[in-house]
């Protein structure tokens, strides 16, 4: 199959005009070097909230208002139907995944069917405030033991998908747990998909507030666990 787009970086966005102001000229620097052809994607709010669509234009990105809701899963789901990639990275807004990994990630797309930018691999680390670094462990842990995934950070977003793979996928969570269950449907989607995890850092967010309620943020995972343990289940069934 012939591609217009060798790569689509996808950003999920959320009132985060102020923190891509900063990212987007970084981000197409570290394309450009690539010399590939590429698109950036920002799924944004229905409705704009801030200036992102004008920063949007400042920058030559495509602004996408994710549509079917304001959660973060709408946004995923809209920027996955819009790519054109043949490969496709997803990353944050906010500022805390580097644009340089992007580069990275792209060195290793012929070594494996998903490549993750881990925290929790050897030479990986996160700067958030503890408690979301326990939460985070927890909850790669969970899905660790619970779905035996081999990889080691389970729930962040930066990572590099086949374009064909991920726009195959059926999704049904409603939140920031579709990141989980995109790993979980893809890992059991053939006999012999692969994984490679990558050193990276994440920081913390340049600018503004997390759009995550903690509180609602756990229960989502207990329920999303569940949920995909059923599905690891049924899947196995088929094939035997």
């Amino acid at each position: 199959m012939s591609y217009d787009v060798e790569l689509t970086v996808a950003l999920p966005a959320y009132e985060e005009g102020p923190n891509l102001v900063a990212l987007l000229p970084a981000l197409r620097a570290v394309l450009d070097d690539l010399r590939i052809r590429y698109e950036i994607l920002i799924a944004d709010t229905p409705e704009p909230r801030d200036n992102t669509p004008a920063v949007c234009a400042e920058n030559g990105v495509r602004y996408l208002p994710r549509t079917g809701g304001m959660l973060y899963s709408h946004a995923v789901q809209t920027a996955i139907a819009a790519s054109r990639g043949r490969w496709v990275v997803f990353m944050d807004a906010d500022g805390s995944h580097d644009p340089a990994q992007v580069g990275r990630l792209w060195l290793e797309r012929n070594n494996a069917d998903l490549v993750i930018a881990s925290r929790y691999t050897h030479g990986g680390k996160t700067d958030n405030p503890a408690v979301l670094i326990a939460m985070s462990l927890a909850v790669n842990v969970a899905f660790r033991v619970t779905l035996g995934l081999t990889c080691a950070d389970v729930s962040n977003s930066f990572r590099l998908y086949v374009g064909d793979d991920l726009r195959a996928l059926t999704l049904d969570c409603e939140n920031f747990d579709i990141v989980e269950e995109i790993l979980v449907k893809l890992c059991f989607s053939r006999d012999g998909y692969t994984v490679k995890e990558i050193p990276s850092t994440f920081g913390q967010r340049k600018s503004g507030k997390t759009k995550r309620d903690l509180r609602a943020f756990a229960l989502s995972y207990v329920s999303t666990l569940r949920r995909l343990h059923a599905l690891k289940r049924s899947v196995e069934k088929g094939r035997t």
